[in-house]
């Protein structure tokens, strides 16, 4: 792995550089983020576009769990684990999803702010973070943290 790299799947064959400020980070209970990470709940951080250098293309599958394909979730093409994903959710801005866990540095890593769709989890979870359930509510959390972290920059 070249030292420019700061993310990279378990196996190492994805390979990406972020150069930004995550907008947010936080942990989604929903059942395609289950599936997805083959786990109870997906701890994501979010990069606007601009900020990830993206990984090669043919390093990384991608595939949209849920019509419309307003997520486009990317698994190493090796190892089968999630390594990127890319979010155009309209009307909010584009994002890049990437899993905390391939984030080298930890000094990217921001403080988790929230749990969404609470409702789908498989475990409880014992933090004092906001846990929200539902869609609606879930997704109007999600839309406010990520437009406000968008205008603080």
């Amino acid at each position: 792995m070249s030292e420019a790299n700061n993310c990279r799947c378990e196996c190492g064959q994805v390979q990406f550089n972020v150069t930004g400020t995550p907008l947010m980070r936080g942990f989604c209970h929903c059942t395609i983020c289950q599936a997805f990470n083959e786990a109870p709940f997906a701890d994501i951080t979010l990069f606007r576009p601009a900020d990830v250098i993206m990984p090669d293309d043919t390093a990384v599958e991608f595939r949209a769990y849920r019509p419309p394909p307003a997520v486009q979730r990317g698994k190493c093409r090796q190892c089968g684990k999630p390594a990127i994903e890319k979010m155009h959710i309209f009307p909010l801005p584009k994002a890049i999803i990437v899993p905390s866990q391939n984030i080298r540095d930890d000094a990217l890593l921001p403080e988790p702010s929230m749990h969404v769709f609470y409702n789908s989890r498989v475990a409880e979870v014992d933090d004092d973070l906001p846990k929200y359930s539902g869609y609606l509510k879930s997704q109007l959390a999600f839309s406010h943290k990520l437009i406000v972290s968008m205008l603080r920059r």
